[in-house]
């Protein structure tokens, strides 16, 4: 019996390479329901593709649009829309799998419906864990889900790890995440107030979103994926560091306790961590190109220069405060990058927004308790974060 997939995020980076693997295991892999967020004519183009019974869209006039043009290319997929309705897709009871690629803290509510529903859950959101932390891992241990990581760090932790997650504590000393060091890692700090989008966008190793990419320049990505580590692996803040290795072969390595290290390598290409996922606990081809060691050339790694890139140790600071920075700080970010994307603010002004955000939202008790509280907490670190780059932008 084939495995029946949701795909949310379908139009992004992580969507496309998803159908690509699938496309490649038609007997292991069918499509149930497919969602986008902005980009209309892609999610069309998709559902006559795979025909799949369901595709979701954010708001009603794009769910009329898309169900007309569906109709008149001859499909029956129903369309959706809203949040609510990608929360009973990742639920669904059709549904073996889920591919979790929406980008921000409104891939949060589906990743704890999918949890909650006991599904295998593909984790690309990074603000399920970033926003959710102890309320989304609470979900999928309660909810019995599967969870795996795609992001290619925290994919490569896990391929090192033994199935078991009970030896986990008894064999990591600590772990390191690698980190490409984007396309400022030697450009001079005093210089980057003058960045511009397209300089951020223009990521050296990896072909990405928009939001991802200048989130990787700040390695605001870097500092995310530490607050997921913390999370995923049940690791201490003191136990995730963070090395810069410009080549993106070694995706992530694992200290052991006996002083062993262990690591996950190949080609920077996201079809691996999501074959890993689909696949799990076997492997299948992937269609990523095979690494050559003969072209490789050396391996080298530089630690993090905290002038060029202060926004990682946000990461840490949010993880001693209590819970519920960490989705202050996504909150933040997601705000001041939409803020230097749309030209309200230079890029330096990032991290002003950040910092300043964290320290003025503090969580009160119980403010991550649930899915409500922690939307009302995410609305409030937002409204700050909009205050805080008018005020830069003055």
């Amino acid at each position: 019996m084939r495995q029946r997939v949701c795909i949310l995020g379908a139009t992004g980076s992580v969507g496309r390479n998803t159908l690509d693997v699938i496309a490649r295991h038609p007997q292991r892999f069918e499509v149930f329901a497919l969602s986008a967020h902005a980009r209309m004519d892609d999610l069309v183009a998709l559902c006559e593709q795979w025909r799949p019974p369901y595709a979701a869209v954010g708001d009603a006039a794009q769910a009329t649009d898309v169900a007309g043009r569906l109709r008149a290319a001859g499909l029956s997929t129903e369309v959706v829309h809203g949040s609510q309705a990608l929360c009973e897709l990742a639920a669904h009871p059709e549904v073996d799998s889920v591919m979790a690629a929406i980008v921000g803290a409104a891939g949060l509510a589906p990743c704890l419906a999918a949890a909650a529903a006991g599904k295998r859950l593909m984790l690309a959101n990074k603000e399920a864990l970033v926003v959710g932390a102890g309320l989304f891992m609470r979900t999928v241990r309660e909810g019995g889900a599967t969870l795996l990581p795609i992001d290619s760090e925290h994919s490569a932790i896990f391929q090192c790890l033994p199935a078991d997650r009970r030896e986990w504590a008894g064999l990591i000393d600590h772990i390191v995440l690698t980190a490409s060091g984007g396309p400022f890692r030697s450009r001079d700090p005093h210089t980057l107030s003058a960045v511009t989008p397209q300089e951020a966008c223009a990521h050296p190793n990896w072909v990405m979103g928009r939001k991802i990419s200048v989130d990787s320049a700040t390695m605001m990505n870097k500092a995310l994926e530490v607050i997921e580590a913390r999370w995923l692996f049940g690791l201490e803040p003191e136990q995730i560091r963070v090395m810069i290795h410009p080549q993106s072969i070694i995706h992530s390595m694992v200290v052991c306790r006996d002083a062993s290290v262990l690591a996950q390598l190949g080609t920077p290409d996201m079809k691996v961590p999501i074959s890993v996922g689909l696949a799990h606990p076997r492997r299948m081809e992937s269609g990523a190109p095979s690494l050559d060691f003969g072209s490789v050339g050396a391996l080298t790694f530089e630690p993090v220069d905290g002038e060029r890139f202060p926004g990682l140790d946000l990461a840490y600071q949010a993880l001693r405060e209590p819970e519920g920075c960490t989705a202050v700080l996504n909150a933040a970010n997601e705000v001041a990058v939409q803020s230097f994307l749309d030209g309200r603010m230079c890029y330096t002004d990032i991290h002003r927004v950040n910092a300043a955000t964290l320290e003025q939202v503090t969580p009160g008790p119980g403010e991550a308790g649930s899915l409500e509280a922690l939307l009302e907490l995410d609305g409030r670190a937002r409204r700050a974060a909009v205050a805080l780059v008018k005020e830069y932008a003055a």
